[in-house]
């Protein structure tokens, strides 16, 4: 079992959402968040006030998929996500130790579904 952490660019929510469907991938979370990497962010000028703003939006999905599905939603993601430009994203595939599901106490690869 993996975890799978993507952060992409808020734009392709719905490319990589898409994608994921075509691969199989349905189950997922989804979060807004802020941060920073190579992108380094831009400078904006409000009222005479120079404002460095390096933390931008991006959106986060949380995947946890068994052995199986990890490369298909590694290229789900990418086929969604990839634009070629700085700033597309990350995937990130760590271990998942354990899952339960809360609904019926299933453990392991069953919880995953």
């Amino acid at each position: 079992m993996k975890l799978i952490i993507a952060v992409v660019q808020p734009e392709k929510l719905t490319d990589v959402k898409q994608a994921l469907t075509e691969a199989s991938v349905g189950k997922m979370t989804v979060s807004n968040v802020i941060g920073c990497g190579s992108q380094g962010g831009y400078t904006e000028t409000y009222r005479g006030a120079v404002t460095e703003v390096n933390l931008l939006d991006k959106v986060r999905f949380e995947i946890a998929v068994n052995d199986s599905f990890v490369k298909p939603a590694v290229d789900a993601i990418v086929k969604g996500a990839r634009s070629g430009n700085i700033g597309d994203g990350k995937i990130f595939v760590v271990p998942l130790e354990e899952c339960i599901r809360v609904r019926t106490g299933e453990t392991g690869s069953d919880a995953i579904g």
